[in-house]
């Protein structure tokens, strides 16, 4: 199978649900996470020994500190994400070195709930660590995803590491994870008949992809890939199921969230027809001092390694750099001038609804609403997108604006019919005015996260929870 046959998938959810837990099966499985834990940490470090290079590299990731608060840096995102715990915190990525402490810290995964209450599932810490497919091994995938966030904090000793890609103890590459093998069997391609590219490209989609929590499922993670994987296809599964993340509180949008689709662009991409794939770019070959070539595991930059690898395809650095920038200045633009048009028809959605306006009016302004920031967010939480498939960024950014547009032009008909002359906008000039719009307290929310970290991450959870802060 190639690349382009994993643009259409057919299958189908099963909606089976996990059978009940008595309270002796608990109590082995506790046992049991605390010797699976104990099993985890003394894999590590064999492994660690029996691959000394590649961990030598993988270490390096630890130098990848440098991150950018993107609310700051654009905070039209804090309106567009209002009602999310996305508006309240949002960086962009560090080396993987940090993938558990950073998670941990976030305000995003916020604090244990109260008595009795759920909080945020324990889904989030799927990718982060091997300490998550072996959880699901011991809990079952929907006994881990139905455990609050917090509740396992204790058993995450490991983060981002050879078994995540890897057999455990060999070169050999593997898919963990139920979700992605789950995600290949819809489209008919299992990990076993996979070819080297397409396997090393998998590894590294695993985690590298979109994804919902499956709210019948006990939020386990699912990828939305049963009629396809491009924005349309994962657009027309959502809509058919009558899916959102959450109800907008300002416009009442019924609002879809991608997570960094790198996977998705990749496939449909000059590179990966050219079968140039994740591990090509950021994991090439070196050579140690002895000789040996061995896998980088430091996941750097591809420009870093333009001599050694994309020189094959690209024979001048500078003609790349300039395409690249060009490329990357167009995509930013175009997301400003999307944000920009979002923030208003939000705010203008709100205006009619608070006029009278009733669901048969607003239905085809709030879905081109929900359509247009979808398509956004598909391009915007793609890691790297203006590198990894431009043309798909322009498209999706070139039919949002086109989809907002109409939400509005719709919105400004509702509006005349009201005799609504003016929409108050919020001042999204800064962070802190966007979050105050929204009714985010972000002095609140830090304090208490502070409180948690200090009294219960610093003194109960392992070091690796803790790298970098």
């Amino acid at each position: 199978m190639t690349v382009k046959n994993l643009i259409k998938i057919a299958g189908s959810i099963s909606l089976a649900l996990l059978m009940p837990i008595t309270s002796v099966q608990a109590e082995e499985n506790a046992n049991a996470q605390t010797a699976g834990a104990k099993e985890q940490q003394q894999r590590d470090k064999a492994l660690r020994a029996k691959f000394p290079v590649q961990y030598e590299s993988w270490q390096e990731t630890s130098e990848q500190t440098e991150r950018e608060d993107m609310l700051a840096s654009y905070p039209a995102a804090i309106i567009l994400w209002a009602g999310s715990s996305f508006a309240k915190e949002y960086n962009s990525p560090r080396g993987h070195h940090f993938a558990v402490a950073d998670v941990t810290h976030t305000l995003r995964t916020g604090v244990p709930p109260a008595a009795g209450d759920k909080g945020l599932s324990a889904s989030c810490w799927t990718c982060k660590t091997p300490d998550a497919p072996r959880l699901m091994k011991e809990l079952g995938v929907e006994g881990f995803s139905a455990k609050n966030f917090t509740d396992l904090g204790t058993e995450i000793n490991s983060v981002v590491y050879c078994t995540d890609c890897h057999v455990d103890g060999k070169a050999e590459l593997a898919l963990p994870r139920p979700h992605a093998q789950d995600a290949m069997a819809k489209v008919h391609l299992p990990f076993d008949k996979q070819d080297a590219n397409m396997q090393g490209a998998q590894v590294c989609g695993q985690c590298h992809v979109t994804y919902y929590f499956q709210p019948e499922r006990s939020d386990k993670v699912n990828i939305p890939w049963i009629f396809g994987n491009n924005v349309d296809d994962i657009e027309k599964y959502y809509d058919t199921r009558r899916f959102y993340e959450w109800i907008h509180p300002i416009s009442k949008t019924p609002i879809l969230k991608a997570r960094h689709p790198e996977f998705e662009h990749w496939v449909r991409s000059e590179h990966a027809e050219a079968g140039v794939t994740c591990i090509t770019c950021h994991m090439p070959e070196e050579t140690d001092a002895s000789g040996n070539t061995f896998t980088s595991h430091k996941v750097s930059k591809a420009l870093d390694h333009f001599d050694s690898v994309c020189q094959n395809c690209h024979k001048s650095e500078k003609t790349i750099i300039k395409s690249l920038e060009n490329s990357k200045a167009t995509i930013n633009a175009k997301a400003r001038e999307v944000e920009d048009l979002l923030v208003k028809a939000h705010y203008e959605a709100a205006a009619a609804w608070e006029a009278g306006a009733t669901w048969p009016l607003m239905n085809d302004a709030i879905m081109a609403i929900r359509h247009s920031q979808w398509r956004w967010d598909f391009a915007m939480a793609s890691h790297g997108l203006y590198a990894h498939n431009p043309k798909e960024g322009n498209a999706l950014l070139d039919m949002s604006i086109k989809q907002v547009n109409y939400a509005r032009e719709s919105l400004a008909e509702i509006l005349k019919m009201f005799a609504v002359t003016k929409v108050d906008y919020p001042d999204i000039s800064s962070k802190e005015s966007a979050q105050a719009a929204v009714g985010i307290k972000l002095d609140k929310l830090t304090e208490q996260k502070q409180q948690f970290i200090k009294q219960e991450v610093d003194k109960n959870w392992s070091e690796v929870t803790r790298y970098g802060y």
